[in-house]
C-alpha cells in the first residue's frame, strides 16, 4: 500500500514506517540518549550531533538487533577541567556477578594514569549480585548505577518538573550566610532521589528549585542533599 506523501511529489510505501529493529536496540537508544543529555546536564563535553543521533542513525552504527556494548560506551571530560573524565559501560542482559566488576576494574586500571575515569557509571538490564556490587568499593572512584528501565525517559524535561539549579560552593555559602542557616536547617533531598542521582549530587550540596505554574504561582526553594 501506498499513501504518504514524500514531500517531492513521490509517494512513500507504508511498510517503511514499520519499526525493523529489535526492542532492545530501541532501549538501548533511548537510554544512551538519556545518559548523553545527563552528562551535558553534569557539565561535560557532549556532542550536540551525539544526543539529536535519530534511531535509524543509532542502528546503522551499532547495530540494528544486537546492539554493539563495546562501542556504544561513553567517554566524556568535564568542560571546566578536561583532566576528570567519566566513562559510562552499558552492561548485557545477564545477571551483573563479580567476575565482570573484576574484568571492567582490570580494564580501567590497565590503561594510563592520564587515561582513566575519575567516575563511571554503569547502565544495567538485569541486577547486580551483592558480591558484585561489594567489589565496586575496590574502585579508585565513585561507580554510579542505574537500570536502563530508568532511562527510558529524561525525567527532568517532565513538563510537572520545577527548574532544578546546582549551586556551587560559592553561592551555598553566600546563600546561608544571608539567612543564617546550617545544612541541618534545610529542607532536604535524600542522595537517592532520582533527581540527585540524574545530576550525580553528593551530600552537602545545595539544590535551587524554581516552581511556577497556574496554581501555585512562581517560588523558589532550597534543598540540602543528605
Amino acid at each position: 500500500m501506498e499513501d504518504n506523501n514524500d514531500g517531492g511529489g513521490g509517494r512513500t510505501c507504508i511498510c517503511n514506517m514499520v519499526d525493523n529493529g529489535s526492542v532492545e536496540s530501541h532501549r538501548y537508544y533511548l537510554a544512551r540518549r538519556t545518559v548523553l543529555e545527563m552528562l551535558r546536564d553534569r557539565g561535560y563535553d557532549v556532542l550536540d550531533s551525539e544526543i539529536n543521533q535519530s534511531l535509524h542513525e543509532f542502528r546503522s552504527i551499532y547495530g540494528h538487533d544486537i546492539v554493539d556494548l563495546e562501542r556504544i560506551r561513553i567517554n566524556a571530560s568535564l568542560d571546566t577541567d578536561p583532566s576528570k573524565k567519566i566513562l559510562v559501560i552499558f552492561c548485557g542482559i545477564d545477571k551483573v556477578r563479580v567476575a565482570i566488576i573484576r574484568g571492567i576494574y582490570t580494564q580501567i586500571m590497565s590503561k594510563e594514569i592520564s587515561l582513566r575515569p575519575s567516575r563511571v557509571i554503569l547502565v544495567l538490564q538485569d541486577e547486580i549480585t551483592s558480591l558484585a556490587r561489594k567489589a565496586l568499593s575496590e574502585f579508585p572512584f565513585k561507580v554510579e548505577i542505574f537500570k536502563i528501565h530508568d532511562l527510558l525517559i529524561n525525567i527532568t524535561k517532565h513538563v510537572l518538573k520545577p527548574k532544578h539549579e546546582i549551586l556551587t560552593p560559592a553561592e551555598k555559602e553566600k546563600l546561608m550566610k544571608k539567612y543564617s542557616l546550617e545544612d541541618k536547617q534545610m529542607p532536604r533531598m535524600l542522595v537517592n532521589d532520582a533527581i540527585a542521582r540524574y545530576y550525580g549530587l553528593e551530600k552537602g550540596q545545595v539544590v535551587k528549585i524554581s516552581y511556577s505554574g497556574e496554581i501555585t504561582g512562581f517560588h523558589v526553594t532550597y534543598r540540602c542533599v543528605v
